[in-house]
């Protein structure tokens, strides 16, 4: 829904009153500057028609050459006398303009700075739903170049409209003082202006509300192709994504080819206005100096503030177009900072967490679309619990409820750990406490030390490297030239696959979570390494309950507890050995995965896994 102007202002005015002073400054130093340059005019014609055209001085003057009387009957001297405050004048006037924009640069990158961090705190509270409706390019788009046009419309429009308004005031006072048939005449053409530039505000806006989200469009489509690059290369998609740019870019092109036509438009016709204003007043003047009802030097000084009045009245239309980008641009701000932020029920619990996690008729959907469907059962502390099942059964759906990604509607069920629904949990709380691998992981753009030890910034070296070990990342981590302070490249690049896995499980493991789940996060390693590192996790994992999720049985069958899900319900669930003699969906994917390797693999040292006991090293 769009706001109203009145909302846009509260907007700008929560950000810009901790400020305020320091652009009352710039105004200030703004009026000044208008006051000495209005003077510039009162010196010509004081030069012209008194110094060369011998009439008497203005009291002022007067006043003024009392003390230099030496220099009254020389019209050199007084002409330099008039070049030296007109050199007065004017250094007044550029000191003025000096502290005005000091004071605006001041004033709006500290505006723009507190609005930046206010952005980006509340990114940080948003939903993990709201994230995933929203591309990052549009999000970044708003957090930049709105952001930029918002910090231009307070240091400049917003200004110079007090400025011009100071202006037109102080231009027609004097003006109506020296001759107020003619300023009449000028005054004829303002409304004619205004409304000409108010007709073009109310027409630019839409348009450039279309061009922004245009520009949105296109830093998506171009952040998508950075992001997955090699996915571009590895697949020659290079010219199909080149093809899908250039069109966007058209369409970008050609909605401000659009507005360049009007603003062409605008001040096509505003300059037609303006000159015929211009030739009006001068027209007049001209013949009110004939008939002797203004002097030369008059004269020229209401041509010159007729230029200051005219000129920012033609002004106020470059204004008002860009106050209708900046409308547009609060409004996308300011969608960030009105959408809802994650928050915790008054009183949000801490309980233990070591405790059973039990699903209670549980059921979930995706705009209208089902995923889960009346799902109960429940994963004993302490215990290893996995979970199989196809793509898009609800696997990895069920993991995001548990870490209220997602908050259960209401009445589709609950969720509790040790008999607390987790919707009264606090969610830092929760999150701190549950320990997730997912099976893309992210990493950052910084050293794989850091990467691991970011949920424990003060860790050792030591302490990162046991958990490394764990991993089982440890040997190819010191293989790098750098070591630990390796830098991984965007996103992780550097690293292969299962390496990124492993470090990502390294981190995870640093949490010391009672609870740890991984989302298919052993997908990139073979069968071998998959068992030695569950075989490792199961030594260092202690107390906690560990949740499996994978499309490999090898990986899940030495679980205490197999949950099989079909179609988004409870389809199985039982140990190993309980599923494969029920002969149901778990048997069917056993038999078509285990090949004889499998089987000699998990057979050795203990019996068939496809009987009862296996190698120890196997269970997690």
């Amino acid at each position: 829904m769009q706001q109203t102007r009145k909302e846009h202002f509260a907007l700008v005015w929560r950000f810009l009153k901790p400020h305020v002073w320091i652009f009352a400054l710039a105004l200030l130093f703004s009026m000044l500057n208008t006051v000495f340059s209005s003077l510039t005019p009162q010196v010509v014609r004081t030069a012209v028609d008194c110094i060369l055209g011998g009439e008497p001085f203005p009291a002022p003057v007067q006043a003024a050459l009392a003390a230099f009387p030496q220099a009254a009957g020389s019209p050199i001297t007084l002409l330099l006398f008039a070049a030296g405050a007109l050199l007065l004048v004017s250094a007044c006037s550029g000191l003025s303009t000096y502290m005005s924009r000091m004071q605006t640069a001041k004033g709006s990158e500290s505006f723009v700075k507190s609005l930046r961090d206010a952005l980006y705190r509340h990114i940080q509270r948003l939903p993990y739903a709201w994230h995933v409706q929203h591309s990052t390019g549009e999000i970044i788009q708003r957090c930049t170049s709105d952001v930029e046009v918002v910090r231009n419309f307070v240091a400049n429009q917003l200004l110079e409209v007090f400025r011009t308004v100071f202006l037109v005031a102080f231009s027609l006072f004097i003006m109506f003082s020296m001759n107020w048939r003619i300023t009449l005449i000028a005054c004829c053409f303002l409304p004619v202006i205004l409304l000409y530039s108010g007709f073009f505000y109310s027409k630019i806006a839409a348009r450039f509300r279309t061009a922004d989200e245009a520009e949105g469009d296109l830093s998506a489509a171009v952040q998508e192709n950075l992001t997955g690059v090699r996915v571009v290369r590895a697949f020659g998609r290079e010219a199909y994504e080149v093809e899908r740019f250039d069109k966007k870019n058209e369409r970008f092109a050609s909605l401000w080819i659009r507005l360049g036509q009007m603003l062409s438009a605008y001040w096509g016709v505003g300059d037609l206005i303006t000159g015929l204003q211009i030739l009006t007043v001068i027209c007049c003047g001209v013949a009110e100096a004939v008939n002797g009802s203004i002097t030369l030097g008059e004269f020229l000084a209401f041509v010159s503030y007729n230029q200051s009045l005219v000129w920012p009245v033609r002004g106020l239309g470059r204004i008002l177009s860009e106050m209708s980008k900046a409308g547009v641009s609060i409004e996308r701000v300011s969608y960030i900072l009105r959408s809802e932020p994650e928050e915790d029920l008054p009183g949000a619990l801490t309980p233990p967490m070591d405790r059973d996690i039990a699903f209670h008729h549980v059921s979930f959907a995706y705009e209208g679309q089902p995923v889960l469907r009346d799902i109960s059962f429940t994963i004993p502390a302490g215990k290893t619990f996995a979970i199989l099942g196809g793509t898009g059964s609800g696997k990895s759906t069920m993991m995001h409820l548990i870490d209220r990604l997602y908050d259960l509607p209401h009445d589709c069920g609950t969720i509790t750990i040790g008999g607390v629904d987790i919707a009264r949990i606090s969610r830092p709380y929760l999150r701190r406490n549950i320990g997730m691998v997912l099976q893309e992981p992210f990493l950052f753009s910084r050293t794989i030390r850091e990467n691991i030890a970011a949920v424990r910034p003060g860790a050792s070296l030591e302490e990162i490297r046991a958990q490394a070990g764990t991993a089982h990342v440890d040997e190819a981590i010191l293989e790098f030239s750098e070591g630990y302070d390796t830098i991984v490249g965007e996103r992780g690049v550097t690293l292969s696959g299962g390496q990124k896995q492993r470090v990502a499980i390294a981190r995870t493991l640093m949490q010391d979570a009672p609870i740890l789940i991984f989302d298919d996060s052993l997908s990139a390693v073979d069968a071998e390494t998959d068992a030695e590192i569950r075989a490792s996790l199961h030594k260092a994992k202690g107390s906690a309950t560990v949740i499996l999720i994978s499309h490999r049985v090898t990986t899940l069958m030495q679980a205490d507890c197999i949950l099989v899900l079909d179609g988004g319900c409870v389809a199985e669930m039982g140990t190993h050995s309980e599923l494969l003699a029920k002969n149901g969906i778990y048997r069917r994917i056993y038999d078509i995965q285990m090949s004889s390797a499998d089987r000699d693999l998990l057979a050795e040292g203990g019996k068939d896994p496809g009987g009862a006991q296996t190698e120890e090293r196997g269970r997690v």
